[in-house]
């Protein structure tokens, strides 16, 4: 228990040394995983079973080459698209965000430097200390958080048109 004490401590730390962009990319991440994590849990859970039932519903057909049933055919693999897909232009403006973010902390450390710089009127490392760790530390965590999610999303969206591909394939003309 100590030492989950400990480890919120130095997290608490850090995003103090950050300024307020950093909490505000906290959350922004945060949320981009709670996304990136319930697309995972919906391609475990709920995908299978809008197989089985998609597959089941064109299996009952009787008329499988008409027009109509072709139609049907596409509009099948379109609610399967849609459903796979869902929560993805979300995922990516969120990995957008996180670099622009970042950048907002570089500007809102830089005048916390120029600030000092006003205030005491010379060029004193230690006094400008705290506005160049606002203004590297967001720059970083953006960076980071928009590469891990990139990652994962590129993940997610190849499973997607797999997941896509493979429901067209199986749905015999």
């Amino acid at each position: 228990m100590l030492w989950l004490i400990e480890e919120l401590e130095s997290i608490r730390r850090f995003l103090g040394m950050g300024g307020d962009v950093l909490m505000m990319l906290f959350v922004l991440t945060l949320l981009l995983w709670v996304l990136v994590i319930e697309r995972y849990l919906y391609f475990f859970t709920e995908y299978p079973k809008l197989i089985k039932k998609t597959m089941a519903d064109w299996d009952a057909r009787a008329d499988k080459l008409s027009w109509n049933a072709k139609k049907i055919r596409l509009a099948m693999i379109s609610e399967v698209s849609l459903s796979v897909n869902r929560g993805m232009p979300m995922i990516k403006t969120l990995i957008a965000l996180c670099p622009l973010l970042g950048l907002l902390g570089t500007v809102v450390g830089m005048v916390s430097v120029f600030d000092v710089l006003a205030v005491t009127g010379t060029g004193s490392p230690r006094a400008m200390a705290s506005g160049i760790s606002k203004a590297t530390i967001p720059t970083m965590a953006g960076m980071v958080a928009a590469l891990s999610g990139l990652y994962f999303s590129a993940l997610l969206e190849k499973r997607a048109n797999r997941a896509t591909h493979q429901v067209s394939d199986s749905l015999q003309h």
